[in-house]
């Protein structure tokens, strides 16, 4: 053996785990699914029966399926994760008691050069099932999946009543009004007083001026100069019918936000069978939006999208570094010929990533500790690595929270790093540096 050789120890590797002796898989397409079903000879020891066959995705279709999966006790059942396709399959099948599996295509992808055809891609998925290399999607329970639903919702209607303020802009721009040089918000009181006082008919300056209310005041001088423009009734028109429309989804957000509220009061705990439908006791929710409000850069309707994407129940992920894996905000080890690199962390879910994002934003402003984390990252890493940084911190302290009910944040401070140097070493280190540099030092203790 060579220097420098490692010497291989014997693994033991436990196949009986792995492998699944009834299973079947489905290749989902937007009307039909082709099913692929793999069971044990009846008579012959260690061979396979395969039986192969088409389905349409409706709810008939698909109970039968269930009864003839039940009957022939698959164990198993394995879907691609495609568009929202996969929903029906997924949710009847296990309604009736079937262990559901949505894998990742990226995960399943068949051997290039063989053909590709829905029957050979239902086959293949089968085959990886049943010898235990595929790997489970987190797919979460009822509950939570509708509470997903309305806060994605309540996203899509902020980002479209945004489009529709930021309409509103261009059209001031197009008549001259140049209100949102002068104002920071046109649609508070003051704003919305001189923009229906616009679309009504007043042209006078210093009439809409004098609708200003708190500090406005101070600025007449400055908005007698922004209204000053050629906004006539073709612009009333079109301002009258956004303001409308932001008017309405504004009421929609509001609608959707209080069956969040009532969603999250609802949430099961983690042991659903020792949670009754009157106990308040045994519901986390209300609890956990507290808790996780109270970490830096997260707020309540942060937190509502936190325990929406994330659920309630921690069990799904171990560790904390199972969690941030899943997430996509660890970074991933490449490693070949000896070297190791870091390659990018990935999409993950995409509204999980942008409520971390928007918290890590706001809590590298703050004076916490999750702010010095930032600025010491920054200095080496960049901006968009420290943020993402405080996102992966956010999300650990997150997992703890979730995972013990008993836990509460605490924040470390903003000069936890400073409290962790010992001023003596420092002291030493510093008057090296500069003897390096050529100088003599000399120190003398300042008073206290």
């Amino acid at each position: 053996m060579k220097r420098g050789d490692e010497v291989a120890e014997p693994e033991e590797i436990s196949r009986a785990e792995d492998l699944v002796e009834r299973v079947a898989a489905i290749d989902i397409a937007k009307a039909s699914g082709m099913v692929c079903m793999r069971l044990p000879h009846e008579t012959r020891s260690g061979r396979r029966v395969q039986e192969v066959w088409n389905v349409t995705a409706t709810t008939n279709a698909i109970l039968e399926l269930a009864d003839r999966l039940v009957c022939q006790g698959v164990t198993r059942v394995t879907m691609e994760a495609t568009g929202s396709c996969w929903k029906p399959f997924f949710f009847l099948l296990e309604a009736c008691g079937l262990e559901c599996w949505l894998v990742n295509a990226r995960g399943v992808k068949n051997v290039p050069g063989r053909p590709k055809t829905d029957k050979l891609d239902a086959v293949w998925l089968a085959k990886l099932t049943e010898r235990g290399m595929l790997r489970a999607s987190f797919v979460p329970p009822k509950p939570v999946r509708q509470l997903r639903d309305l806060t994605r919702m309540r996203a899509v209607l902020y980002q479209e009543r945004t489009r529709h303020k930021q309409r509103v802009e261009k059209i001031l721009e197009d008549a001259q009004i140049k209100l949102t040089s002068v104002v920071t918000d046109i649609y508070g009181v003051s704003g919305r007083a001189m923009l229906a006082a616009l679309i009504a008919g007043e042209r006078n300056p210093r009439t809409l001026a004098d609708l200003a209310r708190g500090n406005l005041v101070r600025k007449k001088v400055a908005l007698i100069e922004a209204l000053t423009g050629q906004f006539d009734s073709h612009h009333g028109f079109l301002c009258q019918t956004l303001l409308d429309s932001i008017d309405h989804l504004t009421a929609q957000i509001d609608r959707i936000t209080q069956r969040i509220t009532a969603a999250i009061d609802a949430l099961p705990g983690p042991d659903d069978s020792a949670s009754r439908p009157d106990d308040s006791a045994s519901r986390p929710g209300p609890s956990l939006v507290t808790r996780l409000d109270a970490i830096p850069g997260v707020g309540a309707g942060t937190a509502q999208v936190l325990l929406a994407e994330l659920g309630p129940d921690m069990r799904r992920f171990p560790t904390p570094e199972h969690l941030t894996a899943w997430a996509k905000l660890a970074p991933r080890t490449i490693q070949s010929g000896g070297k190791n690199t870091t390659g990018p962390v990935g999409k993950g879910n995409p509204w999980l990533k942008a409520a971390l994002g928007e918290a890590a934003m706001s809590a590298a402003r703050s004076n916490t500790f999750l702010c010095a984390r930032y600025k010491r990252i920054v200095k080496r890493r960049g901006h968009r690595r420290a943020l993402v940084a405080v996102a992966r911190s956010i999300l650990v302290i997150i997992w703890h929270l979730i995972n013990d009910p008993d836990t509460d944040y605490h924040d470390l401070g903003s000069d936890y790093h400073q409290r962790l140097i010992d001023p003596g070493r420092r002291t030493r280190d510093l008057v090296r540096q500069l003897k390096a540099l050529g100088h003599d030092v000399t120190l003398s203790p300042t008073a206290a």
